[in-house]
């Protein structure tokens, strides 16, 4: 296995009014962060929330290439990120205790905090398709060059993990400095990961190795 220190490339917030990041998710331009109340598109360049959506925001977010998808409480909602209208919504698994979400393959995968779990759903009815056991709470879920990675956020520790999709098995770890928590977690394709900052209302990008 795989394991390496974690290279933090930049820090954006705190957020007026923004008191946690939950959940991370990217649309090729903007980074788009939960913070409880509404989901905000940030400019990664310049560090700017460009614009805000007044929608329920408590974990994950995820982004399939249109709609937006968001952990609110109980219920997983898809999103029209123009008009912040609510177009569908699918039970959550967790039942109000998921964590990360991410869209690949067709599927959201769904973190499951505490029962160390990531759920593939189907997005159309939230039936569970298949279940990979993780060893560590989950706290963040992203697919990027066909890899698995997920966070995990547990006594003060937080690391990046990419696992076997089929088995579980931990492939490679990115520690991240000690008192740094991951609440939510997203890859950009061009090597970076976006990591929420749970309480600290601070994201940050972190390079990707490879």
């Amino acid at each position: 296995m795989k394991r390496s220190a974690a290279t933090i490339l930049q820090e954006f917030g705190p957020f007026d009014g923004v008191e946690a990041v939950h959940g991370v998710s990217f649309d090729g331009r903007h980074v788009w962060f939960a913070s409880g109340d509404r989901l905000n598109a940030l400019d990664p360049a310049s560090g700017v929330i460009m614009r805000s959506v007044q929608v329920p925001a408590h974990a994950g977010t995820a982004f399939d290439g249109t709609h937006l998808f968001q952990i609110a409480e109980d219920r997983i909602q898809k999103i029209d990120p123009a008009t912040g209208r609510i177009l569908a919504t699918i039970p959550a698994p967790g039942q109000g205790g998921d964590s990360g979400l991410a869209w690949a393959e067709g599927s959201l995968w769904v973190g499951q905090y505490r029962e160390r779990k990531i759920h593939q759903l189907d997005p159309e009815t939230g039936a569970i398709l298949r279940t990979i056991a993780s060893d560590r709470f989950v706290t963040g879920v992203t697919w990027v060059d066909g890899a698995l990675w997920h966070a995990t956020w547990q006594d003060d520790e937080s690391e990046l993990r990419r696992i076997d999709a089929g088995t579980g098995k931990v492939l490679e770890k990115i520690e991240m400095p000690a008192g740094t928590g991951i609440s939510g977690l997203e890859a950009d394709g061009a090597g970076r990961f976006f990591c929420g900052g749970g309480g600290s209302g601070r994201l940050r990008a972190v390079r990707r190795p490879g």
